[in-house]
């Protein structure tokens, strides 16, 4: 459910919502977005004359934490420590597919060595893996 809430097809950042209606769309009152927003939870837009906008993202986050703080009883902080969480897990995710197609990618380089060095094609005597940098 909470990827359902933070998760959309649309990435819409273009901030909208004034305070009370941003408050009206997640359910709560006006003075708990400020709540969120003292807690660091939520970084509203700012129009020139200082007034909080929010976009639609923007709301979504805001019933993200509307959920876990009412239905599942999870305090500021610990919402803070899962959205941190998500992140990081998000990061590994995406470095886990890169670290899969570099995988897929040697992989093929190896057969076709390989396949060279079977079919006498390749007469060379090299090793089969060549020292790489730790570019961490």
């Amino acid at each position: 459910m909470l990827d359902r809430l933070l998760l959309s097809d649309t990435d819409d950042d273009e901030p909208v919502y004034v305070i009370s209606v941003a408050a009206d769309l997640v359910g709560v009152h006006a003075q708990t977005l400020r709540h969120y927003e003292r807690a660091g939870l939520i970084e509203p837009a700012r129009s020139d004359g200082g007034i909080r906008l929010f976009s639609s993202r923007d709301v979504r986050r805001l019933r993200a934490i509307a959920l876990l703080t009412g239905d599942l009883g999870v305090n500021l902080a610990g919402v803070e420590v899962i959205f941190d969480l998500r992140t990081q897990v998000a990061d590994l995710r995406a470095e886990v597919r890169q670290l899969r197609s570099d995988l897929r990618a040697i992989r093929g380089y190896l057969l076709e060595d390989l396949q060279a060095r079977d079919s006498g094609r390749d007469k060379r005597r090299r090793p089969l893996l060549t020292p790489v940098a730790d570019d961490s």
